[in-house]
């Protein structure tokens, strides 16, 4: 299982990685292990808030439908347009051409919430 030291976790399986006080954000490979052969993304749209934990879209595998939820609260500045046409990115690359949504965060505090590497691991 890839679980990378450099990002953060919440304990509903997102990974959240800041740079300059915007979150990228995607599911994580146990999460993307668990759901099985991915087929479709719901996104926001751009320019719309969400509060953290808020639901932000779903992801829809071959045999179930996953909420997808906000680690952190912000707007939404960019949706990662190539998962419309190829979701699968999401199994293959969870962490790098895989990843969902980039938010505008409203309050890097609530990152002091979230799971370092090794605590994600001890609930996975």
């Amino acid at each position: 299982m890839n679980i990378p030291n450099d990002l953060l976790y919440s304990k509903d399986h997102e990974w959240i990685k800041i740079e300059n006080g915007i979150a990228t954000i995607g599911i994580t490979d146990y999460a993307q292990s668990e759901l099985g052969d991915i087929v479709f993304v719901e996104f926001p749209d751009v320019d719309e808030s969400f509060d953290k934990d808020d639901t932000f879209g779903t992801v829809e595998a071959v045999k179930t439908v996953a909420d997808l939820f906000s680690p952190i609260s912000g707007t939404i500045v960019e949706i990662n347009e190539t998962l419309e046409d190829e979701p699968e990115l999401i199994n293959s690359s969870p962490y790098e051409d895989g990843w969902l949504i980039k938010i505008k965060c409203n309050d890097t505090s609530e990152c002091d919430l979230l799971l370092d590497s090794d605590t994600y691991k001890g609930i996975i």
